[in-house]
């Protein structure tokens, strides 16, 4: 199998591949698709893997920016990973993940994140589970009963592309918050062409939201914002429409304001799907990050990465007034011992209990690291 970059006018291409892979693809579904995807394949980004003049396997490595404690951090979005069924159980899928990881680094992104249809294969190359994207199902009465904030709100399109990408970035350093990611411009104008998007932006907040279930629900794709005003103002919108809509299916934090606000809480169905991170550089990754306040650690690591091999030896991490900082140092049998699941685990903010019960880190004194690392990640998008 070779593996090459199609070009945005083969991007149709993987349409059968895609279906048979995972189900058809109504023309409704994938054109949307395809106008998010034309970024990334103008950026060379999109790749097939082809035998026989057949693309048996594709994949795409989207250019994206993770937030980690109020900093981003250059990550590839891994997305659109099939192999033909016919194909399945020759090694494909580990030849093109192998090759996707090789390819992150030269794009010179320190990270990798992915949402899995299977675990197995991604965690033998590194991949561990980090975060999740929640929804969480509240009633639109509940909403309605938020009281509203007066702020200038206004509806977005897509020549607002640049500014909604900076105001939600805005929101995310403010909060500090971890996980969430954040979309090339061109990307953030293709979003916001959809047209079953409805979409409004403030100074300090935007709100997108659809329709669903026959009109009788909303579904927010995403809502934020860095002030109570500005908040309460695009969940009143949200809630305006308690008269049509008896639900609403919001994508949210698990620590989202607005589960804060609404006056009753007694139960809530939420659904978590999980994604996974990699670290591909390690001190890269480690110096980009940001981390909690006040808290200090200077741990000595001893990584195994056969993937990134850049990554493994011996290592001296020290964390500092919110900066991280990872060097060589000379072996030390005190060291810390993680692999590159550890690792991503890790630099996630698993705590070193759970890395030690799980077999994910072994030796040393890492009790500083759980601090160090602390963070509840969580993701407002699917890719």
């Amino acid at each position: 199998m070779e593996i090459r970059t199609l070009a945005p006018d083969e991007i149709d291409a993987v349409r059968d591949i895609r279906a048979r892979a995972f189900g058809p693809i109504p023309d409704a579904v994938w054109e949307p698709r395809v106008r998010v995807w034309r970024p990334s394949a103008e950026a060379g980004r999109v790749f097939a893997g082809v035998d026989g003049g057949r693309i048996v396997a594709t994949g795409a490595l989207h250019e994206m920016t993770q937030w980690w404690h109020g900093r981003a951090v250059s990550m590839a979005g891994v997305s659109a990973i099939t192999v033909a069924p016919e194909e399945r159980g020759r090694g494909l899928g580990r030849r093109l993940m192998t090759d996707l990881l090789e390819r992150c680094a030269a794009f010179g992104h320190p990270l990798a994140v992915l949402y899995p249809a299977t675990t197995r294969l991604y965690r033998s190359l590194g991949w561990e589970h980090a975060g999740a994207q929640h929804h969480v199902a509240v009633s639109a009465e509940a909403l309605r009963t938020v009281p509203a904030g007066r702020v200038p709100v206004r509806r977005a399109g897509p020549d607002d592309a640049a500014e909604v990408a900076a105001v939600i970035g805005r929101v995310h350093e403010t909060a500090r918050d971890c996980g969430p990611v954040g979309w090339t411009e061109p990307r953030w104008r293709a979003h916001l062409e959809n047209q079953d998007d409805y979409v409004y932006l403030a100074e300090d907040g935007f709100l997108a939201y659809r329709w669903a279930e026959g009109n009788s629900a909303l579904e927010v794709a995403r809502l934020v914002a860095c002030s109570e005003s500005t908040l309460r103002a695009l969940w009143a919108i949200v809630g305006s429409g308690s008269s049509t809509a008896e639900s609403v299916r919001a994508c949210v934090s698990p620590m989202d304001p607005v589960l804060w606000l609404l006056r009753e809480r007694e139960y809530e169905a939420v659904e978590r799907h999980q994604w996974m991170l990699r670290v591909v550089d390690a001190p890269a990754a480690i110096e980009a990050r940001g981390y909690p306040a006040g808290v200090t650690a200077a741990v000595p690591l001893e990584i195994d990465d056969p993937q990134c091999p850049a990554n493994s030896g011996h290592w001296s991490l020290e964390v500092k007034d919110g900066n991280g900082r990872l060097e060589r140092s000379a072996e030390n049998t005190a060291a810390v011992r993680l692999g590159p699941c550890g690792l991503s685990a890790l630099y996630a903010g698993v705590p070193v209990p759970t890395l030690r019960r799980t077999g994910l880190l072994h030796g040393g004194d890492a009790d500083a690291l759980s601090a160090a690392f602390a963070a509840m990640p969580f993701s407002l998008d699917y890719f």
